[in-house]
């Protein structure tokens, strides 16, 4: 497996593209909204490299090794030597349900020594819940990660993933969020998908208010600074979602997954320690899992992460850096969910405000 990392720019990105060293039969590509030439740069790469994979998202910041940046390209141009590479695409409409798009997705490629999914799915249109739900209805024992994009033109209603294949691909992967619950457990009594109305038979937005004062303004901003989790019973782990918006004539709060009825969700908040230490976390639980260094690393982060750390960011991914070591290419993107196990043993989530990482490595 050889690994080649660019970050291109709109004023030299042609040039940057000549110096590419391997032979990709993958290309990973994280896009800026505002990075004007994307078409441009697509249609160079399938001239040069007409056998290559693509696959890529929109962003809400790129990351490229160590530094998170904006209006650019991340791309990663992977030459795997003995895994097979199969990609499989979806356009979600609006008859298409996102438990079937996943479904559908993976019946595409599910085959004998299918070893990883790497999904990502455009964020606002997309259940990530769902799809996930449909992805492991055929896909029992393949490990899945990957994430929800940034809302864009060029990328809507689209759901991309590869299938990896072959016993010599080692993979690890890794989510924590670093944030800290405060108030009591409350009980979802009362949800319609999307939207919460009640919390222990109380308004949800009332709550809200009461334990926020100002900050309850300027949605969906606002929002991401202080999700929720939630889990369904007390022997499972607790899932981070994020708020989206609220409705102010029924009380209520909108989130970007369905969120069920007997559910129960503490209000949770983030400091840039706890972030950061969720970031080593995530990179600690997945170094416990390979016994030989990695040789890339993608990182999916939340934007409500990127919202708090402010111009502290890149500490996130730095941190990610010193526990991985500094010879593993890192890219990456913020995003609108992440996709992953928390570790090992653990099934897959979709989770919203975590730093996921997933390593590969070719033995």
């Amino acid at each position: 497996m050889k690994v080649y990392q660019l970050s291109l720019s709109a004023s030299h990105w042609l040039d940057a593209l000549s110096a590419i060293t391997v032979t990709p039969n993958l290309f990973l590509l994280f896009v800026s909204p505002d990075f004007v030439l994307k078409a441009d740069v697509l249609s160079e790469l399938h001239q040069r490299y007409p056998e290559a994979i693509m696959i890529g998202c929109s962003t809400a910041g790129e990351i490229s090794e160590i530094t998170v940046k904006d209006n650019t390209i991340a791309l990663t141009a992977i030459q795997f030597e003995n895994t097979r590479v199969k990609l499989a695409s979806v356009q979600v409409e609006a008859s298409l349900s996102s438990e079937k798009a996943g479904q559908i997705i993976a019946e595409k490629w599910y085959a004998e020594n299918l070893k990883h999914v790497f999904v990502l799915s455009e964020g606002l249109h997309v259940d990530g819940a769902e799809l996930l739900a449909g992805l492991k209805k055929n896909l029992n024992g393949v490990s899945i990660t990957g994430g929800l994009a940034l809302a864009d033109k060029n990328f809507t209603k689209t759901l991309v993933a590869v299938g990896l294949y072959g016993n010599s691909l080692q993979v690890g992967y890794g989510s924590e969020g670093g944030w800290d619950s405060f108030g009591i457990e409350r009980l979802v009594t009362k949800s319609d998908k999307k939207t919460l109305y009640e919390l222990d038979v109380e308004s949800a937005l009332a709550i809200y208010k009461r334990l926020l004062g100002s900050n309850v303004g300027d949605f969906p901003g606002k929002g991401l600074l202080f999700p929720l989790s939630m889990r369904t019973n007390e022997n499972e782990t607790p899932v981070v979602r994020g708020i989206s918006g609220i409705n102010k004539n029924d009380k209520s709060l909108i989130f970007g997954i369905n969120i069920p009825e007997g559910a129960v969700r503490p209000l949770i908040k983030g400091s840039t320690y706890k972030l950061i230490k969720g970031a080593r976390d995530s990179a600690v639980a997945v170094t416990q899992q390979l016994k030989e260094e990695v040789e890339l690393a993608i990182l999916i982060s939340c934007l409500g992460r990127r919202l708090i750390l402010k111009q502290l960011v890149e500490e996130e991914v730095e941190i990610v850096q010193e526990v991985v070591g500094r010879d593993p290419k890192i890219t990456g993107v913020y995003s609108y969910g992440e996709i992953a196990p928390f570790g090992e043993w653990s099934p897959c989530e979709l989770h919203h405000q975590t730093m996921t990482i997933t390593t590969l490595k070719e033995c």
